[in-house]
């Protein structure tokens, strides 16, 4: 069975993946540069993602939409426990929002042209300018009234467990006195993990916590910190429950 799952993802998979990538990769460079970034940065890659999803047999389930409002913008925060937590947000959290992502995915062949012209932020800590070009062009969004997707572990997990929580998405919430949302994703490491490159049907379970919205006085940095990662814990399994004192520091 598994020889035939493979001979499929070989020779149906693959090539359907990668032709619908350039096409959407196109259309979104395209769309884009007609000044319709907003709307065809988001709606052909929902597409896309679900494309991966389905076409590798992985069903998405969705708990906790309710808590959130589309005409509201958000830091998203979310655990990162393989390369499906992208497929499986993009396709089914149904918020219009953009990424901060790694700088290294920019030189991938037409996704990273794509993610340029959709307005994705590139997270560059190579130097202190550098640092500070990425927060800038993130600051540039949430002007706009755009959400943020973030990954705060900055990486995939090696095992499951969530990693220790950076601090950049969290100070970009106090600055502009955004609600946080922590959005727990589980399932993504049993079909995706670190190094693996193909991926095994699954089931994967988004959950959408009650938003974090700041007091009288704006977040408290910390306290924001221990509270989303103790909400994105909360209904992971627990080989995925780590310390929360983890969290307070980069």
């Amino acid at each position: 069975m598994l020889l035939l799952y493979r001979i499929y993802q070989i020779f149906i998979f693959c090539p359907i993946i990668v032709v619908s990538t350039i096409i959407i990769a196109l259309t979104t460079v395209i769309g884009s540069a007609l000044g319709y970034g907003r709307w065809w940065g988001y709606y052909p890659e929902v597409i896309w993602a679900r494309i991966f999803c389905r076409l590798a047999f992985v069903s998405v389930e969705v708990k906790g939409s309710g808590n959130i409002d589309k005409h509201t913008y958000y830091v998203f925060v979310a655990n990162h426990q393989g390369a499906y937590d992208i497929f499986s947000l993009f396709g089914y959290l149904g918020h219009n929002f953009r990424w901060m992502m790694k700088e290294s995915l920019r030189k991938i062949p037409f996704v990273g042209w794509a993610c340029k012209a959709a307005g994705q932020i590139f997270v560059d800590n190579s130097s202190v300018s550098a640092t500070r070009r990425t927060m800038q062009e993130a600051e540039k969004q949430l002007r706009g009234g755009m959400s943020l997707t973030v990954f705060p572990e900055g990486a995939r997990s090696w095992d499951g467990n969530m990693r220790r929580f950076k601090k950049g998405a969290y100070k970009l919430a106090v600055e502009f006195n955004l609600p946080v949302v922590p959005v727990t994703i589980d399932g993504a490491f049993d079909v995706l993990p670190r190094f693996k490159f193909l991926p095994r049907p699954g089931h994967i379970r988004i959950t959408i916590h009650k938003p974090i919205h700041p007091g009288c006085d704006g977040h408290d940095l910390t306290a924001l910190m221990e509270h989303s990662r103790e909400a994105i814990a909360s209904v992971l399994p627990a080989r995925e429950s780590t310390p929360l004192s983890r969290s307070r520091t980069d």
